[in-house]
Formats: C-alpha cells, sequence, structure tokens
C-alpha cells in the first residue's frame, strides 16, 4: 500500500484538477458542449430503506450530490449541497474553496471517469448493502493485514459493529451528536483526538468524505491508509489510493 506525506493536501486538488484535465483532453471532452449538473438527493434515493435509522444521512448531517455526465453519474457526500449547471471546463476552473465547490468537482469527477469506463461503483450501496459491506471489508482487511489495531475515520454503523467484533478499533467523527457516545461498545472520539489515534492505529479506514470536506491532510502520513466509499471513487483511480467499496453501484 502506498504511503502519503503529510503536507500533501494543500497540492491535491490540483493534482487532481492536472490528471483529470489530461484524461478530458485527451478524449476531446473540453470543448464539447456538455452539461453537468449536480443535484441533491433524497434519503429515499440514495440509501433506499437499510432497516436502521443510524446512518447520517436520514439523520440529515449529510446528503449525496450526484452529477450527471452524459448519462453516467457520480456521487460525493457532503454538508453543504445545492444544485450547479455548466459544462466541465467550468467545473475544472472552479476554485475549490467550500464543501459545496468541491462536491461538485468531485462527483463531477466521478461520473466523467466512470462514463469513460475508468472506474466503477460510484454509486451509493441500498437498503441491506451497507451491512453486506461492512461484513465483507472486515474480512477483506483480516485476509489482507491480519488482525491489527484500526482507526476508523468517519462513523459509519455497519462498519464499526462489523469491525469492533473482530478488531481493536478507535473510531473519530466530526458530529458533535457523536462524539463521546458509545456505538457497539465503541466510543466515538472527536477531530482533537486524530494525531492520537492515528499514532495508535496499525491501519487507517479512512471515508473519501475527507477529500470533500477538507480533512484528508489529518491522516496523511506514517500509517497505510485504506479508503472506503462512493465519493473518492475518482480520485482513489487518479491518485493510485486504495480504496474498498464491494457494494456500490
Amino acid at each position: 500500500m502506498k504511503r502519503l506525506k503529510g503536507g500533501f493536501m494543500k497540492d491535491i486538488f490540483p493534482k487532481i484538477k492536472e490528471k483529470l484535465f489530461e484524461i478530458c483532453s485527451s478524449q476531446d471532452l473540453l470543448t464539447q458542449p456538455v452539461r453537468v449538473k449536480a443535484r441533491v438527493l433524497t434519503t429515499q434515493e440514495a440509501i433506499g430503506n437499510p432497516e436502521a435509522d443510524d446512518f447520517p444521512l436520514q439523520k440529515g448531517k449529510e446528503r449525496l450530490m450526484q452529477a450527471e455526465f452524459q448519462g453516467s453519474m457520480g456521487q460525493a457526500f457532503t454538508d453543504r449541497y445545492g444544485d450547479f449547471e455548466g459544462i466541465l471546463k467550468d467545473v475544472l476552473k472552479m476554485s475549490l474553496e467550500n464543501n459545496f465547490r468541491r462536491a461538485v468537482f468531485v462527483s463531477t469527477a466521478n461520473a466523467v471517469l466512470r462514463h469513460l469506463g475508468k472506474v466503477e461503483q460510484t454509486l451509493h450501496c441500498r437498503d441491506k448493502e451497507p451491512a453486506a459491506c461492512a461484513a465483507e471489508l472486515a474480512s477483506y482487511i483480516k485476509r489482507k493485514y491480519g488482525r491489527m489495531k484500526l482507526g476508523l475515520i468517519g462513523f459509519q454503523p455497519r462498519m464499526v459493529e462489523s469491525l469492533s467484533a473482530q478488531f481493536s478499533l478507535r473510531v473519530l467523527d466530526l458530529d458533535p451528536e457523536n462524539i463521546g457516545s458509545v456505538k457497539f461498545q465503541v466510543t466515538i472520539e472527536g477531530p482533537e483526538r486524530a494525531r492520537e489515534a492515528q499514532a495508535w492505529a496499525d491501519l487507517l479506514v479512512v471515508t473519501g468524505t475527507t477529500l470533500v470536506n477538507g480533512t484528508l491532510k489529518d491522516f496523511l502520513g506514517a500509517k497505510p491508509l485504506l479508503f472506503y466509499g462512493t465519493t473518492i471513487a475518482g480520485a482513489a483511480h487518479m491518485m493510485g489510493w486504495e480504496r474498498f467499496c464491494s457494494r456500490s453501484h
């Protein structure tokens, strides 16, 4: 697994933009009058009925932005959401100074790369699939890395439930309602514990949402990273990062 150097975050979007620009230029997409639209999905559209009520989407903390590019779709989690409509060149030139703009860019990148056949699984899993994915994640980590101390970045209830049963686990989250609570016998910690948790863990399992909310830089360093989720699909492909997302579409 590649290790990511600290301080990389400030250069991350220019590098991703450059790679996406090169890909789109080689396909002559930048000169075409392509329209891109990102919209906010309802909870039912995003994850269906997972038979639980503890997902961030269901609690109204985050929404999925969905971009459509020539019939292909890509998504990104964000806490700042709304609509965007324009052409691909506009998205590539966009200044990414807030979560909304980063979500537009990330979801668009996912849709474009899916259209080109470079990535798959850019749409969130639904119904009972999150629980199945969490079980498969635990098996994947055990098979590839063995039993180790895990730092889970981002509260994903089914993953906490599955991983805590098989590994030593610490969980970090940004939601004040989660911080300090005990979920599946694990106390959810806040961002102020990020450095301590990173030093403790052997492997960091990191939500792709960190790409949109600007916190990815807090977890780049000496420890191996395994990203999960649809949000980071395109970036993981372009940057050569490991991603696990077994039940997405």
